[in-house]
């Protein structure tokens, strides 16, 4: 996991960047982003358009980092998950981009985690409410 930035009350933001990584994600988290990961990781492979000769394959890991969502997972101090977000490829605005943030078993990470989640939409530049990323919020 990468560190992509600190919240408040000892809290910190990773980017998942390895099915590995969305399978531990999706086991201590008990939902499926790891499901989610791989059909984005998929997707982004073949969009892929190779070079010539040996080289071919040689932009492939940063085509596939920049063309799939930013899975995200927010952790406690002690390592504890508490919540896990998807965001648009960049991460950059997306109107039509279905993002997720999601505690664990699909809980509200609202309650406990605005203003962690406040603390990530600040790091990349995005408006993160409730209404529009969380899934199972009541419309």
């Amino acid at each position: 996991m990468q560190y992509v930035c600190d919240a408040p009350k000892g809290r910190t933001w990773f980017r998942i960047e390895t099915d590995t990584e969305a399978g531990d994600e999706s086991r201590l988290m008990r939902h499926a982003v790891e499901k989610h990961f791989l059909i984005a990781q998929q997707r982004a492979r073949r969009s892929y358009v190779p070079g010539q000769g040996l080289e071919r394959d040689i932009g492939l890991k940063s085509h596939i980092a920049r063309s799939m969502p930013v899975f995200v997972t927010l952790r406690a101090d002690d390592g504890a998950g508490l919540a896990t977000a998807m965001l648009p490829p960049g991460p950059r605005d997306v109107a039509d981009f279905p993002y997720v943030i999601v505690g664990p078993e699909n809980a509200d990470p609202y309650m406990d985690h605005a203003d962690a989640i406040e603390a990530l939409g600040r790091h990349y530049g995005l408006k993160l409410p409730r209404a529009r990323c969380y899934p199972y919020a009541q419309r």
